[in-house]
């Protein structure tokens, strides 16, 4: 008896479905272990609290000694190791210096997630992904409990220390030096 195998697509064969328009700019997908996944819609939650964190980490990054090397790239692509090209919301960068147009792990110095209906797997699929690719720090913005959990300390199997901060307290990064704020700053307005 045959046993039905997947095709697992490279960054690469993923990318020519794009410029081939077997998927457009417009489909909301990304690549997690060779497989094109649709992503969740974006609600007027989830939209709020990405705009709230865009303004607070770009003007953390201008306020930044460090501000000539950082910016941030807000819901784009991002190549990891293997088959892999999430897009998170957020993504905290040194400058890049490729000329492809495209981030990898290497410069990143922080990922955020902000989950509502996509939680579960952002927090099963996609924190266990960033942290074996080496990423020092993930956010994720949990709308559901209106909190931030912070993981650091990325292994092959995941983050190692995981600290959460509600509504009315305060993130501090712990490897993004001077990077801190209240959380009700990253969330809509409580309802």
């Amino acid at each position: 008896m045959e046993v039905a195998r997947k095709h697992r697509f490279t960054v690469e064969e993923y990318h020519r479905m794009g410029e081939t328009g077997i998927l457009s700019e417009d489909d909301r997908v990304e690549l997690v272990d060779g497989e094109v996944v649709e992503m969740s819609p974006i609600g007027s939650r989830h939209m709020q609290s990405v705009t709230r964190l865009n303004r607070l980490l770009s003007h953390w990054t201008f306020g930044s000694s460090q501000n000539s090397t950082l910016f941030v790239s807000v819901q784009n692509p991002l190549v990891l190791a293997g088959n892999e090209e999430p897009q998170p919301d957020l993504v905290l960068l040194r400058r890049n210096t490729d000329t492809s147009g495209r981030f990898s792990s290497e410069e990143v110095m922080l990922v955020v997630e902000v989950s509502d209906t996509s939680l579960r797997y952002d927090r099963e699929t996609k924190l266990p992904l960033y942290a074996a690719s080496g990423i020092p720090e993930t956010w994720i913005v949990d709308l559901t409990q209106d909190q931030v959990e912070i993981h650091s300390g990325p292994t092959a199997n995941g983050y190692g220390t995981v600290l959460r901060a509600r509504r009315g307290e305060r993130v501090t990064s712990p490897t993004v030096s001077d990077l801190a704020f209240d959380v009700a700053e990253a969330l809509p307005p409580a309802e």
